[in-house]
């Protein structure tokens, strides 16, 4: 008998569209990928070099459960420099990707029933955990016209007794907004434990990031290095957590993971301290590939109040085309070979949208534009 748990986990529609459109591929169809977040640059040689040079040095061992010292201790490093922040090693946790330390924070953080606030729409996966330990997502409506935004008179309104963490992301998937430092102030004083996803740190195209420890000790950061260092499939994450928490966190990492891979953490160090030419390669490469989406999109008929200034995607109002944002990705991928995330994934209110992804080469999304004005012109 299958368990409740599995049988009532949503899909990540994400995912099922990239593999809607692999089976395509595999018939001989040319899809160019929109849909997913994945830096379509190859990782930098001197990480692929630390890790083969790790390999080499017999470093394919189990590691302290909560990573390397040498990695946590990076990580301390490169919070100092970017944010003048300081952290001790004792309070990271490296994780084997940055979805495994959400399960360990979540985990950690919530009772059944017990509630976190999150923004609608959001990263889709941030309910779908909170629902499969057992716990509440606390939705709030954010809207296009505040650059999706939360205001923080609507977070104390879904304060409640049950309410364990307030979540915020910026630059924000999907979005690809950035929340002023004003607005981390006012959350962070609501007394309540902040969960800041900063996986897009670094790509920031206009203003610039801040990290939540700016502002409270009281904070949990998800971070990792899938994004700005193009390691996706290196599966390396880490979480930075209040003192209290970092032995609870730990002793569930030793029973359901017991390390992120020995090798690949050295090379989480060879990223953090020598790929600054390569970051700033890449980051001048999607500022061109934004700047030219968000151009085309409104061309076509898309609406976007708000240019998003980080990460690598357009959140773009669809609705002139379709009220119905699941059905409109597949007929884009099913007619213009163009795979696309419908709204829907990142909550209700992401109804009527489409996300897009500059994670693809210039030359690609061209095309890609160029096909889904096509379609949408002969489409009756």
């Amino acid at each position: 008998m299958i368990s409740k748990k599995a049988l009532q986990i949503p899909s990540f529609i994400v995912m099922d569209v990239m593999e809607k459109a692999a089976e395509m591929e595999t018939r001989g169809e040319n899809i160019i990928h929109l849909e997913v977040g994945e830096p379509d640059f190859d990782t930098p040689e001197c990480v692929k070099e630390a890790a083969i040079k790790a390999l080499r040095d017999g470093k394919t061992h189990y590691t302290h459960s909560q990573g390397l010292f040498e990695l946590r201790e990076a990580i301390c490093e490169h919070y100092f420099e970017k944010y003048g922040i300081e952290i001790s090693p004792d309070r990271v946790l490296v994780t084997s990707g940055t979805s495994p330390a959400m399960l360990l924070l979540f985990c950690v953080l919530l009772n059944p029933d017990d509630e976190i606030i999150l923004p609608n729409p959001s990263y889709s996966c941030y309910s779908n955990v909170i629902e499969f330990v057992e716990g509440r997502p606390a939705r709030i409506d954010v809207y296009e016209e505040n650059g999706f935004q939360y205001l923080p008179e609507k977070i104390m309104d879904k304060i409640t007794a049950r309410t364990k963490g307030i979540i915020i992301n910026s630059p924000s998937n999907p979005t690809g907004n950035l929340i002023s430092p004003d607005t981390m102030n006012e959350i962070a004083q609501l007394e309540l434990p902040v969960i800041s996803d900063e996986i897009y740190h670094g790509l920031v195209y206009q203003n610039k990031e801040h990290t939540i420890l700016e502002f409270t000790d009281r904070a949990f950061v998800l971070n990792g290095f899938s994004k700005l260092y193009a390691m996706t499939g290196w599966r390396l994450g880490y979480t930075i957590v209040p003192k209290e928490f970092a032995r609870p966190m730990q002793k569930i990492h030793q029973n359901f993971f017991i390390s992120a891979n020995a090798f690949v953490q050295w090379a989480g160090i060879a990223a953090l301290k020598e790929t600054s030419d390569e970051i700033t390669m890449m980051k001048k490469t999607y500022n061109k590939r934004r700047k030219f989406m968000i151009s085309r999109l409104r061309e076509i008929g898309f609406g976007i109040t708000i240019d998003p200034t980080g990460a690598f995607y357009v959140l773009a109002n669809a609705k002139a085309f379709s009220d119905d944002s699941y059905r409109f990705a597949y007929d884009i991928l099913e007619n213009a070979k163009v795979g696309v995330t419908p709204g829907v994934d990142f909550g209700s209110n992401g109804e009527g949208y489409i996300r897009f992804s500059y994670a693809n080469s210039l030359e690609n999304i061209e095309i890609a534009m160029d096909r889904i004005e096509s379609y949408l012109q002969d489409k009756p």
